[in-house]
């Protein structure tokens, strides 16, 4: 526990608690811990500012109190805004009325905009729904909802096989793919084209298997020659599983996965072919059965548009057979015990019930759009966040990470910015300035990229909003970048986007159709 704000934690230990019910006891004592004062702050709140600065926090919720931020513009100076009332995202408002450099000049206010890969927005329907009291979790409406559910999600993943429901995110499937189907000192072939292939390579040889890594890069899409030739030299078939990702929102790569199942096959090899569609399902076409994909997992955070706290796996026939024999086996993750019928097994223990409901409707939404209308939107969309990045490319310091335009994702894109230009000054401008999140760059990829999500609940104002503060804030922080990437966005929608039927003059004005 601690005195956590957005960027940094103090520790407990250091501070003592610190809550409502004594944060006055609190002040007080910190009133004479440092006498540094940068700004003419009331004494406890300058007390406070001075005894976190040496842990150069750059936001920090203070409660009732107000929040600290330091000056944009790294003058060295704080200032208070004693609106934010310990929110997670400090208002500077009432700092912009305070701050003596004038640096808090902000157009923040309003709706914030969350583009970063992972949670994306959550429609207000899915809210609701969640907004629920609990219900019989033995019977009656429960039992027929997870009947739904289940059935719903093999549609998604366009399936015949079993689909299972987890309480966990992303990595709780990964593990469940793993344990179902592998025994210890099975050996998996990592097929990497980003960070997460090998982090659920990790975790297979955490659960005791071995993990061995096909060359990739984070540039490009897993190459199938590749993996056919190793397949291929694999002659005593040692190899049990593939475990690759469908898009890697580390990288943006989005890998052929029809491409992947001839290679394995063309090489003749037993090997199942394990699939993350984490960042891909519901954004882009997955067809598990057609594409030949023996076990796929996901989350409900993506492209899903729900909140945090769902994973999904689905299993086909060959991921089943290997399941009977799998050493790995445990029982939270078991699909055998879910697969019987009581209910309460099903989530082996008490259901996640608001998860739940708030699966129902965000997969009710899906289905009204339906799904080739959600992929058409995602296509649109992410072409449009190329178009702008291509033009700002221009200027020589922003790039595309993935380098092949045909494997770059339709979910989010991963911009790599040139050195000396700093991607987290970016970032920071267009969240303390604009109100709008971008991803960071992880992996190899930290401090040298930011990311753009376009995937889930999002549409061209949501899209065209971001990336306009993405182009503020280049121009702003003085990166270079060719003009009117914005503008080039707009032309991509306009061609894509045809305009709505002419209103038919038969009808009378105000009729009922």
């Amino acid at each position: 526990m601690g005195f956590r704000g957005r960027r940094g934690v103090v520790r407990r230990e250091a501070f003592g608690r610190i809550g409502a019910g004594n944060a006055p006891q609190v002040l007080a004592a910190l009133r004479n811990a440092v006498p540094r004062i940068v700004h003419p702050l009331p004494g406890p709140l300058a007390a406070i500012r001075d005894a976190f600065a040496e842990h150069r926090l750059e936001a920090i919720a203070a409660g009732k109190y107000g929040a600290l931020w330091n000056c944009p513009r790294d003058c060295g100076q704080e200032t208070l805004d004693p609106g934010a009332r310990g929110r997670y995202r400090p208002s500077v408002r009432a700092a912009a009325r305070t701050d003596p450099c004038g640096a808090a000049m902000t157009v923040r206010n309003g709706r914030d905009f969350l583009a970063i890969p992972g949670p994306t927005p959550v429609p207000d329907a899915v809210l609701r729904a969640m907004h629920a009291q609990p219900v019989d979790i033995y019977a009656g409406p429960l039992t027929a909802l997870t009947e739904s559910l289940l059935a719903d999600l093999r549609k998604v993943f366009r399936t015949q096989g079993r689909a299972y429901i987890y309480a966990a995110n992303g990595h709780g499937a990964w593990e469940a793919a793993l344990t179902n189907t592998l025994s210890r000192g099975d050996r998996v072939l990592v097929a990497p084209s980003g960070r997460f292939a090998a982090a659920w390579g990790d975790m297979a040889k955490a659960l005791g298997a071995e993990a061995e890594t096909l060359p990739g890069s984070q540039r490009r899409a897993v190459d199938p020659a590749a993996l056919e030739a190793r397949l291929r030299a694999d002659a005593a078939g040692a190899i049990r599983a593939v475990l690759a990702v469908h898009i890697d929102t580390a990288s943006g790569a989005a890998n052929d996965i029809p491409a992947l199942r001839r290679a394995i096959d063309a090489a003749g090899h037993p090997a199942l072919l394990a699939v993350d569609t984490v960042a891909s399902l519901a954004a882009v076409p997955f067809e598990m059965d057609a594409w030949g994909v023996d076990v796929a997992v996901s989350a409900a955070q993506k492209g899903l548009a729900m909140a945090p706290g769902l994973s999904f796996t689905a299993a086909g026939p060959r991921a089943l057979e290997a399941h009977r024999r799998a050493g790995l086996r445990t029982p939270y993750w078991d699909w055998t015990a879910r697969d019987g019928s009581e209910h309460y097994m099903k989530y082996c223990g008490t259901p996640p019930e608001q998860l739940l409901f708030g699966l129902r409707a965000a997969l009710d939404l899906l289905f009204d759009e339906g799904l080739e209308a959600a992929f058409a939107r995602h296509r649109i969309l992410a072409g449009a966040a190329r178009r702008a990045v291509a033009a700002w490319a221009a200027g020589g310091a922003l790039s595309f990470n993935v380098e092949a335009p045909a494997q770059r994702a339709d979910s989010v894109t991963v911009v790599r910015v040139a050195e000396p230009w700093d991607p987290e000054a970016l970032r920071r401008y267009c969240d303390l300035r604009c109100g709008v999140a971008l991803g960071f760059g992880i992996g190899a990829l930290s401090g040298r990229a930011f990311r753009i999500a376009h995937m889930g609940h999002i549409n061209a104002p949501a899209l065209l909003g971001t990336l306009g503060a993405v182009e503020m804030g280049l121009a702003a922080l003085g990166i270079p970048h060719g003009r009117g990437g914005v503008q080039a966005a707009i032309d991509r929608l306009a061609e894509a986007v045809p305009p709505p039927p002419a209103p038919d003059s038969n009808r009378t004005e105000g009729a009922t159709p």
